[in-house]
């Protein structure tokens, strides 16, 4: 009688372990998730800090065209004023 109840003690406490390690293992997979989430924030982040980067040259670009164009209509209404005299 009591060799079944031990038996039996046995049996519940090595559930008892599975169900520990099921547990683990959720839980591993659960850190596993969150690290691949936090990896894919930080990859739209630098792709948004490339946009930015981008949008930032192309504002460099338009405003030295725009710098050019005023130098250049300048310089060619002094040569037209110059000529016209």
């Amino acid at each position: 009688m009591r060799d079944g109840r031990e038996r039996e003690r046995e049996r519940e406490r090595e559930r008892e372990r599975e169900r520990e390690r099921e547990r683990e293992r959720e839980r591993e997979r659960e850190r596993k998730r969150e690290r691949e989430i936090e990896r894919e924030r930080e990859r739209e982040r630098e792709r948004e800090r490339e946009r930015e980067r981008e949008r930032e040259r192309e504002r460099e670009r338009e405003s030295s065209e725009m710098g050019e164009r005023q130098s250049s209509a300048a310089g060619e209404r002094e040569r037209e004023e110059r000529g016209g005299r």
